[in-house]
């Protein structure tokens, strides 16, 4: 309960999760069909990069601060054109100060007929959220451990959705969590989307983390991980990781010209790197 997002809001990990966020709802809206996205720890939905708290870390300036600030080749800005555009949106004068979290993220993309459930435990956040989605039928904001939505809201009523799952990693266990609450969901919702956040640290069990994965049996599974720098002389977060599982059949091409660029733009020191890879699917070996 400790966790705030507002000191990370618009950094580095935020741009890769937002970034595909952004193209699996741009994927969905391919169908006329409506669609879900839940998101089960939602945050605030809206950050002030203004505020006493993001500029305490200023964690944002080496993460969306980057992007906007110079020229983007052709196919990486039309790739990230559904992300940017809601980013600027909201900033309508120029420069940012507004930065979307997920959830609103994913409203500004929406069609008429598409939904959003958004969970938030810790009380003031939630608050916060609440009053962003006060009147907005199309969202439906509830106090809850975002952990027990991936049993009692799914399936989603309209059968075609996106998971995304983005905890905190406060405590201990939270990469065994996140395995098994896939495997909880996946049995629930089998068609869906889902896409799960991770941080990559000194000390992870990235490795063991992947191989949980692939012991759930689940057919379809792609890893994404982007590393800004060495996590040889800190404690705090050097990446991060989605893992997206039933990913729309472009999504491996798309990432494998977005990561390169995202690796060079957000570096903070010449050992970033990054890497896309089946854990199960198509193809099981990193690339």
């Amino acid at each position: 309960m400790n966790y705030r997002h507002i000191y990370h809001a618009g950094n580095f990990a935020d741009v890769l999760k937002h970034a595909v966020l952004a193209r699996l709802v741009t994927y969905m809206k391919a169908k006329d069909k409506a669609f879900r996205v839940l998101d089960t720890h939602a945050g605030l939905g809206l950050y002030d990069l203004s505020s006493e708290e993001a500029q305490k870390t200023g964690e944002w300036r080496d993460g969306i601060g980057r992007l906007l600030d110079g020229d983007l080749p052709a196919e990486i800005a039309d790739l990230l054109a559904p992300y940017l555009g809601a980013v600027k949106d909201l900033n309508p004068g120029g420069g940012i100060r507004h930065y979307p979290g997920s959830p609103k993220l994913a409203r500004m993309l929406f069609r008429p007929q598409d939904r959003l459930s958004a969970m938030e435990l810790h009380p003031d956040d939630y608050e916060s959220l609440h009053r962003l989605f006060d009147g907005d039928f199309q969202s439906r904001i509830t106090h809850l451990d975002g952990w027990l939505s991936l049993g009692a809201h799914l399936p989603p009523k309209e059968k075609r959705g996106i998971i995304l799952v983005d905890p905190p990693f406060e405590i201990e266990g939270e990469y065994e969590r996140l395995a098994d609450g896939l495997a909880k969901a996946w049995r629930r919702f089998p068609g869906g989307i889902y896409c799960l956040w991770y941080p990559l640290k000194k000390g992870a069990p990235i490795a063991e983390f992947h191989k949980a994965l692939k012991d759930l049996g689940i057919p379809k599974m792609l890893c994404a991980e982007l590393s800004v720098k060495s996590d040889r002389d800190t404690t705090g977060l050097s990446g991060s990781g989605l893992i997206v599982v039933n990913p729309p059949f472009t999504l491996k091409d798309e990432l494998g010209r977005l990561l390169p660029f995202l690796k060079e733009r957000l570096r903070q020191d010449r050992f970033a790197s990054s890497r896309c890879f089946w854990i199960a699917g198509e193809s099981q070996v990193a690339s």
